[in-house]
């Protein structure tokens, strides 16, 4: 009796569609408001350091000397505490995750710099 649910649990399988999505073929669709990760436009970015103090995890820094802002990817949480504290709303949160490492992946920009024209 045994072999007969399994055969039909089998056949049942074979002719239904799959429970889950064809991920490389076909991309993954991220609900709206889904936590992603944090992207920076460096140019708006004034190098005040109100994002690093309000990260929880420590994942962001802000060099002002050498005008660098550090993310460490796999350490970053995704709260978007830095995204709302933000003064000039540089930071936003986009949807996708960052691709997983066997390393840390740690993202530095570097503010463009102003030449003065004389």
């Amino acid at each position: 009796m045994a072999i007969m649910n399994f055969s039909l649990t089998a056949l049942k399988n074979l002719l239904s569609k799959p429970a889950t999505a064809n991920y490389p073929a076909k991309p993954r669709q991220y609900p709206e408001r889904s936590r992603g990760h944090i992207e920076i436009n460096i140019e708006d970015c004034i190098m005040c350091g109100i994002c690093s103090r309000k990260c929880m995890s420590s994942a962001i820094r802000v060099d002002r000397t050498n005008r660098t802002w550090t993310i460490e990817r796999m350490g970053c949480v995704q709260c978007s505490a830095c995204v709302n504290a933000c003064p000039k709303k540089c930071l936003s949160m986009l949807p996708g995750y960052s691709s997983p490492s066997t390393e840390k992946i740690v993202d530095t920009y570097n503010q463009p710099t102003v030449e003065n024209k004389e």
